[in-house]
């Protein structure tokens, strides 16, 4: 008997490598106890609807408690929010982006490969927001898709939504609204369909995003901040 549960123990952890190989790429992780907790956005964030199997998704209700533990953990003392998504549902985003702006702890946000659509208020919402030179921002009207619209209450409600979602990005960044309207209405740039993408430079030039950067600027920043905080 104890010789087979010694067995089936070896056998698991012979079989540990490839599990941590098929989750998260890697051979071994880094043991290592970090005062900063990464958070990644990455595909689309799903929210009330499940989305397709095939769909890379980040999960709202797995997001948000982290953000609650993170917050209650004495031992964190700032939150890094890498971003690399498609946007999703507005209101999920909104959610996400309304509990980082109201941690007590500072938060950086670097955004890589793109912080689309809802995408960017959850950039803006951190303390000090990152991206990438190569990194794009697409900034287009809330729509709804596959669904028809058929009457002025629809339109009141996608106009009430969307002044939430321009209000929390003017709030939250140094963009003025009729730059952020002028963006998202925008004609001639994208295939069927109006709006505008900023590459990095351009995002921080139009006042979305505080500054250029990438990873090691991310950290040293969200350092400073900690130790403001601390001091």
């Amino acid at each position: 008997m104890e010789k087979d549960e010694e067995f089936l123990e070896e056998e698991e952890n012979k079989n540990e490598p490839l599990e941590i190989l098929k989750e998260t790429g890697g051979i071994t992780l880094p043991d290592f106890s970090s005062n900063i907790h990464c958070m990644t956005i990455i595909g689309q964030i799903e929210g009330h609807i499940v989305l397709p199997v095939n769909n890379k998704t980040t999960k709202y209700e797995h997001l948000i408690p982290q953000l609650v533990a993170v917050e209650q953990n004495p031992e964190i003392e700032g939150i890094l929010v890498i971003l690399n998504t498609a946007g999703g549902d507005v209101e999920a985003g909104l959610a996400i982006a309304e509990l980082l702006v109201g941690m007590s702890k500072p938060s950086v946000s670097l955004v890589l490969g793109g912080g689309h659509s809802i995408g960017i208020p959850i950039a803006t919402s951190c303390t000090k927001s990152f991206i990438s030179p190569t990194a794009t921002m697409t900034i287009h009207p809330i729509r709804y898709t596959g669904l028809i619209i058929n009457g002025d209450q629809q339109f009141g409600y996608l106009r009430r939504m969307q002044d939430r979602v321009i209000d929390f990005i003017c709030m939250h960044s140094k963009i003025t609204e009729p730059r952020l309207r002028s963006l998202m209405f925008r004609t001639g740039e994208l295939a069927q369909d109006i709006g505008a993408v900023l590459v990095g430079p351009e995002a921080v030039e139009a006042g979305l995003i505080q500054a250029v950067g990438g990873l090691k600027d991310a950290f040293s920043a969200l350092n400073k901040l900690i130790t403001e905080v601390c001091s």
